[in-house]
C-alpha cells in the first residue's frame, strides 16, 4: 500500500485552524504564530514549553496553601524583578515587540505582549487573570478575593480608580463621553476576549508596516486579519490597497470589490470602485 507524503499546513493554514471557532480558540498559540511571517520556521510548541518551564519555576517556589495574594505578589516580583520583563521603552515600534519568542528572549515587549505572558503564568499558579483592551494601553485585570486589581504589563504597577480615570480623561475627551455623556469605567474594564486580543496585536503591527511603507509584511498581517475577521469589509479593503501598492492588480481589484459590494453606502465606495475598475484594466493582458 502506497503512503502519500502529508504536506504540513501553511502559517496562514495553521492560524486559520487555531481561529476558526471562538470557544476553543488558543489565544497563547494563535498569538506566537503570528511572528511565523517572519520567521517561517519558528515551532510554537516549543515556546508554548518554554513558558511552561517558566511557570513550573514559579509553582515549585510556591506552597500549596499560598493565598491568592500572595501567588499575586510572588508572580510580580518573578515577572519583573526577577526575569526582568518591561515595556521596550527604547524602541515602542520595534515589529519585535510584537513577537512572543522575542519578547521571551529580550525580556521587553508593548503593554500587550508582556499581558499575554503575564495572564498565562498568572493562570498556571492559579490566578484569574484576563487581559483588558483599555483605550491606548493593554491593561490586565485579575479577580481576588478582596476585588479586582488592574495592573499595567509596561511596568508592574497596580492602579487605582484615580489612576484608571486619568488615563482615560483623553480618551473621554476625545470621544465626546464627558458630563452626560460619560461611560462608567468598569465598560473600559471589561475582559476582551481572544479574537480581540489577537485583532488589536494585528493591528498594532499594521500600522507599523504601513507607517515604513512595507507592503509585504503589511500584506502578510493584513491576510491574517481577514481571516481573524471574516465579518470586517475594512479589513478586505485594506487588504486589496495593499495588493495593489505591490503590484498584484487582479486580486486587489477582487478585494475592492468584495468591499463595495459589502458596503455601497460607504463614504469611499464609489472612489475604490472606480480604483478597482482601474486596477482591472491595468491587470489584463494586452493584445498583440
Amino acid at each position: 500500500m502506497m503512503h502519500l507524503p502529508v504536506q504540513a499546513p501553511s502559517a496562514l493554514e495553521y492560524f486559520a485552524a487555531l481561529v476558526a471557532d471562538d470557544a476553543s480558540l488558543p489565544l497563547l498559540e494563535a498569538a506566537i504564530t503570528i511572528a511565523q511571517d517572519e520567521h517561517p520556521g519558528l515551532d510554537p510548541q516549543a515556546v508554548l514549553g518554554d513558558i511552561d518551564a517558566m511557570a513550573a519555576r514559579l509553582k515549585r517556589r510556591l506552597p500549596g496553601d499560598a493565598s491568592p495574594l500572595q501567588r499575586l505578589r510572588a508572580l510580580n516580583r518573578f515577572f519583573f524583578a526577577e526575569l526582568g520583563f518591561a515595556g521596550n521603552v527604547n524602541d515602542y515600534y520595534d515589529r519585535r515587540n510584537s513577537y512572543l519568542h522575542e519578547v521571551l528572549i529580550s525580556r521587553r515587549g508593548i503593554p500587550i505582549t508582556l499581558a499575554l505572558l503575564f495572564c498565562e503564568l498568572a493562570g498556571q499558579v492559579g490566578l484569574a487573570a484576563r487581559g483588558v483592551s483599555f483605550p491606548g494601553h493593554f491593561l490586565i485585570k485579575l479577580r481576588m478575593p478582596q476585588g479586582e486589581v488592574v495592573i499595567d504589563p509596561f511596568n508592574g504597577r497596580s492602579l487605582s480608580r484615580e489612576d484608571l480615570d486619568e488615563r482615560l480623561a483623553p480618551f473621554r475627551k476625545r470621544q465626546g463621553l464627558e458630563g452626560d455623556f460619560e461611560t462608567p469605567l468598569g465598560l473600559f474594564l471589561q475582559a476582551a476576549p481572544a479574537r480581540d486580543v489577537l485583532a488589536r496585536m494585528l493591528r498594532n503591527l499594521k500600522e507599523i508596516h504601513r507607517t515604513a511603507e512595507d507592503w509585504s509584511r503589511l500584506l502578510a498581517v493584513q491576510q491574517r486579519l481577514v481571516l481573524l475577521l471574516p465579518g470586517s469589509a475594512e479589513e478586505l479593503r485594506d487588504r486589496g490597497l495593499t495588493k495593489a501598492e505591490l503590484g498584484q492588480s487582479t486580486e486587489a481589484a477582487a478585494d475592492l470589490e468584495a468591499y463595495v459590494a459589502l458596503r455601497p453606502a460607504a463614504d469611499d465606495a464609489l472612489a475604490l470602485a472606480e480604483r478597482a475598475d482601474e486596477l482591472r484594466r491595468s491587470g489584463s493582458p494586452r493584445l498583440h
